[in-house]
């Protein structure tokens, strides 16, 4: 009885819970923690999420990305971007650097941006990872974040859309609603 009595009450506690926070929260990965190897290689860009349209702006204009993380040497990543932009196709390098007194990833010039790695399951996804960027207010008096977003990658470029529409979604639950997509209509860049 007592069993019955304890598993009633978890079940309630689960349902008032979700009725008090009804969102998905995304698992971070600490980077000082995390098997790096398993996030090496190819990742393809599926969509942005922010609270606000101008921090993903910049992404409106991509017809697709494909990503390769590379492990140098000292802690540090190397991320190439192989972006399409109409026919054009850019390619860019971020340097990141792993420090073991940090969650979030240092990126080379810009040390006041967090970068972090939440899991794909905030996508229902298990292979896929969100990247988050965020940086500080412009000024000591400000109060909001000078750029916050969220970015699903993607193990392979024909991810179901219900996975990108469950990123959306939950980013959505925490007010997250200026979103893109880029719309894979032309060959990737290599």
């Amino acid at each position: 009885m007592w069993k019955e009595a304890l598993s009633c009450f978890l079940y309630l506690g689960g349902l008032l819970q979700q009725l008090i926070d009804p969102c998905i929260h995304p698992e971070l990965l600490p980077v000082k923690t995390v098997d790096r190897q398993q996030y090496l290689g190819k990742w393809y860009f599926k969509a942005a999420v922010s609270h606000t349209e101008a921090d993903i702006q910049q992404f409106r204009v991509l017809d697709n990305s494909l990503f390769t993380m590379e492990e140098m040497a000292n802690d540090t990543l190397k991320l190439t971007g192989h972006m399409r932009i109409g026919d054009a196709c850019i390619k860019q390098t971020w340097t990141y650097h792993l420090q073991s007194e940090r969650d979030d990833l240092v990126l080379q010039g810009r040390p006041q941006r967090r970068n972090l790695l939440w899991s794909g399951k905030w996508a229902n996804c298990q292979d896929c990872i969100v990247f988050q960027e965020i940086e500080p207010p412009l000024n000591e008096t400000g109060s909001v974040d000078s750029l916050h977003r969220h970015m699903l990658y993607a193990r392979h470029s024909d991810v179901k859309d219900e996975l990108v529409t469950a990123f959306l979604k939950n980013a959505a639950c925490h007010n997250m609603r200026a979103n893109v997509r880029p719309p894979q209509e032309k060959e990737f860049c290599a």
